[in-house]
């Protein structure tokens, strides 16, 4: 390629060479004249020369960069209309314009120019109106990276399904450790000769061998309880359509047998490390069991829980000695503090109050001061009725506090114990968590994903009918230096029945024991009928939220309150407990304003609809016959249609969580 000559910078030199050759001329001319002629013509040959060759060398630069522009534009213009990249203009009213063949050929199209992109790519549209930078859609089965030019209406379409396919085989083949282990295996295997064992052994290591075969998935048994599997992601994925039936069939099967044996898996995914993976694993079966047992948990690469099961209501499977040790632990934790605060959820109910008021008892019973956080202004009125009972008692009442005192008194060597709830987001003053690292739980809900952060103690039985039943049963093995106060006993009592509806449901013979010892330290049943009775006015305006009931199919029912009302979380709990009484109802949610902003939704049944795995869906969460959740930011018929929505996957989907 000749080199680029800048005529303005070359004859300047040149120019220079002829001006001095010619002052030296002249000066020889003066004493030679002869030698500055010839030298004179030698100079004007060579000027002549040189501007020729000039002429000559520009020329064909000129020639050059007239061909390498032509070559430029022509090769522009190809590949701009068959390199394998789509392009495309459209117009405001999303109409093609214009197209290379490349993407017209892709549609199987001979032109795509006048067609609607509402036709042609219809999911880009809702893309563009977002002014987003890139997507991939699918176009003819192929997969293609968009890139959106909005501001010049101009797309390009690169073909990514190699790429996307690659992607998805490497994802498919990324190894999975999963943790299976019998829930009950011990209790229900308790008293059984050694023929017997042997046969339900046989019988579970065969289903699981058999599902194993199945699925090709690699199974171990490194336990009498206890199983490792190993499978890829592929696999969980076919796992996860199936719904993991294998938990029916275990159930089921060995329920013909009269051993109902349920299995709990936790599945560990997301990272090439096998002993982290493995720690996910185990991590996941913790939950799973923290959630009740007979059902799978995940832990995701994103963080996120997903959850399979859990159709069953959670046997009793805790024992004295668990309750003995937690009560030990619970007392040097106490010890080791400079002082105890407990607070339990926004708008505390009796559970959650007495269960507040039994640790406030084992932290005097220790000989340290124990605080109750309670909001006064966020209390229903049966918590209002224990309150105004508890002014005749100056020195326990005054052991509640506002969140804002507590904060004031908290230290670092401050325990704070969380009853009733696991949720960071729930309890009555979150910033109390950061105020301390000395945290305890105790609480007989299911497990959900958002959890206390690295709690010193975490004491959940959601096979418990109360939280107030749990904290009766650490109360037992505290100092007996103090007696329990009839009002305490009574304000555990109240939150037992309040739970339990009366010991009609989840209610186990662990609950009457509880009861027992509360009715032998002096608690008050009547006083208890005092504290949960509501006015006529609450009735009244409960009746006429019942009265809108309709039925969503499947012995489900559905009442709404008024759009812009409020409603008591403890009124619609009673309007969701009314409903379940009613012939041919198998659950109920009722549906209203909680708060500014805030919808809240109660959930009840009978058992046969988990109606936890459907609050979960929602966000919330609770147990398999009792959750709530709360939607913020929207109306009450928008969270009706979200719940009808989740009911329809829920009933579908063969109740998944």
């Amino acid at each position: 390629m000749p080199p680029y000559i800048n005529r303005k910078k070359s004859l300047p030199p040149i120019i220079g060479i002829v001006a001095l050759s010619a002052i030296l001329l002249v000066i020889i001319s003066l004493r030679y004249w002869w030698a500055g002629a010839i030298g004179a013509l030698l100079l004007v040959i060579f000027v002549v020369l040189f501007l020729n060759s000039q002429k000559d060398r520009m020329r064909e630069i000129e020639k050059y960069i007239s061909t390498l522009s032509h070559r430029v534009k022509k090769v522009g213009e190809e590949a701009l209309l068959d390199m394998p990249i789509g392009v495309m203009l459209f117009n405001e009213d999303y109409i093609i314009e214009w197209s290379n063949s490349y993407m017209a050929s892709r549609l199987n199209e001979p032109s795509l120019v006048g067609r609607s992109l509402y036709e042609v790519a219809e999911s880009l549209i809702p893309s563009l109106q977002q002014e987003k930078e890139s997507e991939i859609i699918t176009l003819n089965e192929r997969k293609y990276r968009v890139l959106l030019k909005i501001e010049e209406r101009l797309l390009y379409f690169f073909d990514v399904t190699e790429e996307i396919e690659t992607m998805k085989r490497y994802q498919d083949e990324r190894q999975v450790i999963a943790t299976i282990l019998l829930d009950n295996y011990d209790d229900a295997t308790q008293g059984m000769n050694d023929q017997t064992k042997s046969e339900l052994n046989s019988t579970v290591t065969a289903l699981l061998n058999n599902w194993a075969l199945e699925h090709g998935i690699f199974l171990k048994r490194t336990s009498s309880d206890r199983f490792i599997i190993l499978f890829n992601e592929k696999t969980l994925h076919e796992l996860e359509q199936d719904k993991f039936s294998i938990l029916d069939v275990v159930r089921e099967t060995t329920a013909k047998q009269h051993v109902p044996l349920t299995l709990s898996i936790g599945v560990g995914l997301g990272v090439s490390d096998f002993p982290e993976l493995g720690s996910l694993s185990q991590s996941s079966l913790d939950l799973a069991l923290g959630r009740g047992g007979d059902q799978v948990a995940m832990k995701l690469p994103n963080g996120k829980l997903k959850f399979y099961g859990g159709k069953t209501n959670p046997m009793e499977k805790r024992t004295r000695v668990r309750a003995r040790v937690i009560s030990h632990a619970l007392k040097d934790l106490i010890l080791g503090s400079d002082k105890v605060i407990i607070m339990g959820h926004k708008f505390p109910d009796l559970d959650a109050i007495g269960a507040s008021i039994g640790v406030r008892k084992a932290a005097e019973m220790n000989g340290k001061e124990g605080y109750i956080v309670i909001d006064f202004n966020e209390i229903d009125t049966s918590v209002r009725r224990l309150l105004e009972e508890l002014k005749n008692e100056p020195d326990l009442y005054s052991r509640f506090i506002s969140p804002e005192d507590a904060l004031e008194i908290a230290t670092e060597g401050t325990l704070l114990v969380v009853v009733d709830t696991h949720k960071p987001s729930l309890v009555i003053e979150e910033k109390l968590l950061n105020k301390t690292d000395r945290v305890v739980v105790i609480d007989h809900h299911r497990r959900s994903e958002d959890f206390i952060n690295k709690p010193l103690l975490v004491y959940m039985e959601p096979y418990a009918s109360s939280t107030a039943e749990l904290v009766t049963e650490l109360l037992e093995y505290q100092p007996k230096s103090k007696k329990l106060h009839r009002l305490e006993a009574t304000a555990l009592l109240s939150g037992i029945i309040v739970d339990t509806k009366s010991f009609t449901l989840r209610t186990g013979s662990r609950t009457f024991d509880a009861a027992s010892y509360l009715r032998a330290r002096g608690a008050d049943t009547v006083l208890v009928q005092s504290f949960m009775k509501e006015d006529i006015e609450s009735y009244i305006k409960r009746a006429k939220l019942i009265e809108t009931m309709e039925f969503y199919g499947n012995g489900v029912t559905i009442a709404t309150g008024v759009e812009n009302v409020v409603y008591s979380p403890v009124m619609i709990a009673q309007a969701a407990d009314t409903l379940l009484t009613m012939d041919g109802v198998a659950a109920s949610f009722v549906i209203s304003k909680r708060a500014e902003e805030v919808v809240g939704i109660s959930a009840r049944s009978l058992g046969e609809v988990n109606v936890q795995v459907i609050m979960e869906m929602l966000g919330g969460g609770g147990h398999l016959t009792n959750a709530a959740a709360q939607l913020p930011g929207i109306t009450v018929v928008e969270a009706e249609l979200q719940l009808r929505q989740v009911l329809d996957e829920y009933f579908e989907g063969g109740q998944t969580s």
